[in-house]
């Protein structure tokens, strides 16, 4: 009889493709394997999105000028909603371009299984490597949006002295990666449950809509009543954008405590979002 194993072993296989042996196994070898793929997945979306419009990488800086000077129209002329001190633009600029950067990557993320369903049927390659991509490639759409905004902090810095950026400056790439493990996680859940229910696609276009009138975005936190305030701090993306205030503009409130429970959040919804994508990338291509 002959030894299965040995059988394997003495065919000469340039790739065997093996189940993920744990829910919790993140192929991070497999995904280093794959460098190149995710290269060229980022390459397609940041440059191929913008490549048949008029404007190109324009949109960029368009986008976020467009949304500043419309809140600063609506929330703080006609509605006259405090600053803070800080000076409209560079107040709501500091909120969008943050939260743009969330919303963007947890849309794009949540639609993995079902906006690749057909790539995933034919090539073989480590899932883990499509929402990867969103992320890293929003991550570039957010540089280019965060140079526009130390611009126009440094138009205030030299013509003012409203704005002081302090010490805290250092935990703006903590923030930023809060940012991106926040977007992952909540994606891949919701990517997992769309392949069953395609109602929650609908749902999250208009959960993120109301989900940025309970983040700190157009409001300073300290304007929020009390009776109110743990009900914004409960969410995640409060604390990381008040942070973000705080560090570049002095303005805004700051405590460990707040940042602490969004790292722990953010540790958690991860880990969840890796579970439930390993386990639904399994069998996703029956419901899908």
């Amino acid at each position: 009889m002959i030894n299965k194993s040995t059988k394997e072993e003495d065919e000469d296989w340039t790739l065997v493709i093996k189940p993920s042996s744990s829910l919790f196994d993140l192929q991070l070898k497999e995904v280093w394997r794959y460098r190149d793929l995710l290269q060229m997945f980022v390459r397609r979306d940041f440059i191929a999105v913008y490549k048949q419009t008029i404007l190109g990488p324009i949109w960029f800086f368009l986008q976020p000028i467009f949304t500043t000077i419309t809140f600063t129209i609506v929330f703080g002329s006609i509605a006259g909603l405090s600053t803070n001190g800080v000076p409209p633009l560079l107040f709501y600029m500091a909120g969008i371009i943050n939260w743009n950067y969330f919303s963007q990557c947890l849309t794009a993320t949540s639609n993995t299984f079902t906006g690749n369903a057909n790539i995933f049927g034919k090539v073989y390659f480590p899932r883990l490597i499509t929402p990867l991509s969103i992320t890293v490639s929003n991550l570039l759409k957010y540089g280019v949006q965060f140079v526009l905004f130390i611009l126009l902090l440094c138009y205030y810095l030299f013509t003012s002295n409203i704005v002081q950026p302090n010490m805290y400056l250092l935990l703006v790439p903590f923030l930023i990666v809060l940012m991106a493990g926040l977007s992952l996680g909540f994606g891949m859940l919701i990517s997992a449950m769309t392949t069953k229910y395609r109602d929650v696609k609908f749902l999250l276009t208009f959960g993120i809509q109301l989900a940025m009138y309970a983040t700190p975005v157009i409001y300073p936190l300290s304007t929020i009543p009390e009776k109110y305030k743990l009900l914004i701090l409960a969410n995640p993306m409060s604390s990381i954008i008040e942070t973000f205030r705080y560090a570049f503009l002095g303005s805004g409130e700051f405590e460990w405590s707040y940042l602490g429970y969004s790292s722990l959040f953010t540790a958690v919804i991860v880990f969840l979002g890796i579970v439930v994508f390993n386990k639904v990338e399994k069998s996703f291509m029956d419901t899908v």
